[in-house]
């Protein structure tokens, strides 16, 4: 799964004024309550690496609202290993309210303006705000076409976070008063997609929204005068906030959070949910809960179901030399409880080198390149051993070539095989998983053309697969084990990727169409 980016996560606090004062900011007074926002950034890192960026509010300056961001990680960004650069940033940045943002993109990762929060200044203080999302439109390319169709509109950026800026824009335009939840029921009428929204104005409102189907994680947690939200549990809970405090934003809710308080309203009817299942399977942190689920324990789950599959088969002799042994990291949960119900070892046979840089926003020959060195095969664990090599999932192959071949050459095995804790993915994700194309996937050139609904993963195309790999055997889950995994029901889980079964029209569309041009060529 090193192929595969999330796009982003979100970030945000607020001090209220009046009613028990938090132990959480014991050591920040009402103005310093953004200085914990990078923290929270930090446990979301592992959601975007290329660029950072907080909004902060504070009646007390010219500036209400003003943002900092940057290309770079969380630490670059805010200076934590340059405190007097740190202290300085807050003291300038301090406020009673903020909202941040970690990101990974393929389009302007090195130009500092897609960095997010989106800052748009307005003289009115309800027009000016900032704003910052996880999510990704489908109907992206729609929305672009309507905004400059009058010939005298312009775009600036290639992303759907300027589209949300302007639409939002618009929509605050009539307003001679804030009214927030008609905001968000106008993004219900025009977005088709993913996008969980944390937004902050100049009169110091802040709300949070899920989209309708709750296809990205978004949490909140109240304690005393304290709110804050994130796209993921572990930056609320490593804040000071008690497991039982955090609750989940239900999808089509918006929460609002100023000095009045804080209200809770429905922007959307949500007749279905479709949660992102690759959250649990790869890009949570393993210590988060999601819409209350935990991500270890369903990776545990999936590397079960890898160990009931390999136990119905029998096709691999299991004996003192075999092992289980997990690419890192993420795959570590799967592969340790699958080698348990196995009755065999699960050992650290690759040691990643986590300062090797990302494969996949490489292209060709330099990508092949990058993976030789982002796993070391331990000859002293893996000489001699039959090896079952436990991933997440195999997106183009590249990295799954390189290691497989690497830990022959370097690390003697005597067999080795395979297991995916997934099923396979056949098609793009049109939601914020920076998904290649059709064309890229490793899977659909196995299809022979065939409809997605209609094709079948077989032995022998798994036993293709594996002698292109360079394998002994490659085995992946089927779709049904991750909704028993996960501990939610099929229909509440978006599966597009491994199914072909897209949770929106535009969705729908989209990969209808990205699959006839890739059958074309």
């Amino acid at each position: 799964m090193s192929e595969l980016y999330e796009e982003c996560g979100v970030a945000a606090i607020y001090h209220l004024s009046g009613g028990d004062t938090s132990p959480l900011c014991t050591s920040q007074g009402r103005e310093d309550v953004s200085s914990l926002v990078p923290r929270m950034l930090l446990d979301l890192q592992n959601r975007g690496q290329l660029a950072a960026g907080f909004t902060t509010y504070s009646p007390f300056r010219k500036q209400l609202i003003d943002t900092h961001k940057e290309i770079g990680s969380v630490s670059e960004v805010f200076h934590f290993t340059r405190r007097g650069k740190f202290m300085d940033l807050l003291k300038e940045y301090s406020g009673r309210a903020a909202i941040g943002h970690v990101r990974y993109a393929t389009c302007g990762k090195d130009d500092r303006s897609y960095a997010q929060p989106f800052e748009r200044h307005h003289i009115k203080k309800h027009k000016w705000f900032s704003f910052a999302f996880n999510g990704h439109l489908a109907n992206y390319d729609n929305l672009k076409e309507d905004l400059l169709s009058d010939g005298n509109t312009y775009l600036a950026r290639e992303t759907d976070t300027e589209i949300i800026m302007h639409c939002l824009s618009a929509a605050l335009s009539p307003q001679e008063e804030p009214d927030l939840p008609a905001l968000c029921r106008s993004m219900a009428n025009l977005f088709d997609g993913a996008y969980s929204i944390v937004f902050l104005n100049a009169l110091g409102d802040m709300f949070i929204a899920r989209d309708p189907l709750g296809l990205k994680p978004l949490c909140y947690a109240v304690e005393g005068s304290l709110f804050a939200a994130a796209s993921e549990s572990v930056a609320l809970f490593n804040l000071g906030f008690a497991a039982e405090s955090v609750k989940n934003v239900e999808p089509g809710q918006i929460i609002i959070v100023n000095e009045n308080g804080i209200r809770f309203e429905r922007f959307a009817e949500s007749v279905k949910s479709a949660h992102c299942f690759f959250e649990w399977i790869y890009f949570a942190n393993v210590a988060s809960t999601l819409d209350g689920k935990s991500v270890y324990l369903a990776r545990k789950n999936l590397g079960e179901e890898l160990a009931k599959q390999e136990l119905a088969s029998n096709n691999v002799t299991i004996d003192s030399d075999t092992i289980v042994v997990p690419v890192p990291d993420t795959s570590k949960a799967a592969a340790d409880a699958m080698a348990y119900k196995l009755g065999i070892p699960s050992l650290e046979g690759l040691i990643r080198n986590r300062y090797s840089g990302r494969t996949f926003i490489e292209g060709g020959e330099f990508r092949w390149k990058k993976a030789q060195t982002k796993y070391t095969p331990l000859r002293e664990v893996l000489e001699g051993k039959r090896v079952f090599l436990v991933e997440d999932s195999i997106v183009r192959s590249t990295t799954m070539r390189v290691l497989l071949q690497r830990i022959r050459e370097l690390g003697h095995v005597k067999e080795l095989h395979v297991r995916t804790a997934c099923p396979p993915i056949i098609g793009p994700c049109f939601y914020g998983i920076d998904m290649p194309t059709y064309a890229e996937l490793f899977v659909p050139k196995y299809m022979n053309g065939q409809a997605i609904e209609k094709w079948k993963l077989t032995p022998e195309i798994e036993k293709q697969m594996a002698d292109d790999l360079g394998a002994d055997s490659l085995r992946y889950l089927p779709v049904e084990s991750i909704s028993r995994a996960i501990g939610l029901n099929e229909n509440q889980i978006c599966q597009a990727c491994i199914t072909g079964k897209y949770p929106t029209i535009w969705g729908q569309k989209l990969a209808e169409k990205a699959f006839n041009e890739y059958l074309e060529k």
